[in-house]
């Protein structure tokens, strides 16, 4: 959705990435649930707490909005890191991707088929909890998609592979139309 500049803690760091409103609009529109599931090691770290997330999100969802694009439904996220600096928030949790529990909790909160749901992230812990949840997936390349699986407790599967490969969210979508 936005560009990843590393450890956002204020509004003024999201650049949502092109064609990301009119993208999320085209799915919205054909039926499918607006969900986002992310790992937040900036709270994890001390850098911001859960409700400073929520605002970020908040703020991200009013971006989105305002550029012509439809309401996100919900935000999930794991506040979880196994190196955490705040020792309330250092936990082998169920939550943290690669590990499927977000994508589980949405799903039973909204009444969702993993089965008929797609994941699409850029970075490999993305597609394993896709895989591991039931989901199909897709891997943009954002240029993250190169960089070392995120740290977890779980051996990763490096084995794993997306459904699909693409270049962006608007690609995403058009292959999830087709399909």
């Amino acid at each position: 959705l936005n560009d990843d500049v590393h450890l956002i803690t204020q509004p003024e760091q999201f650049r949502l990435l092109p064609g990301v409103p009119a993208a999320l609009t085209r799915i919205a529109d054909a039926g499918f649930h607006l969900i986002v599931v992310s790992n937040q090691p900036v709270v994890a770290r001390g850098m911001i707490t859960e409700p400073e997330v929520d605002i970020l999100h908040e703020f991200l969802r009013g971006q989105i909005t305002k550029q012509g694009g439809p309401r996100i439904e919900a935000f999930y996220f794991c506040p979880h890191h196994p190196d955490a600096d705040v020792a309330g928030y250092r936990k082998d949790c169920t939550c943290r991707k690669p590990r499927p529990g977000m994508i589980h909790q949405a799903a039973r909160e909204h009444g969702l088929d993993p089965q008929a749901s797609y994941m699409v992230g850029d970075r490999i812990t993305d597609v394993i909890a896709g895989s591991k949840a039931g989901c199909r997936t897709i891997q943009v390349t954002t240029g993250r998609q190169n960089d070392a699986p995120i740290q977890g407790t779980d051996p990763k599967d490096l084995e794993t592979r997306p459904d699909h490969i693409c270049d962006g969210l608007p690609a995403a979508v058009e292959w999830i139309l087709n399909s």
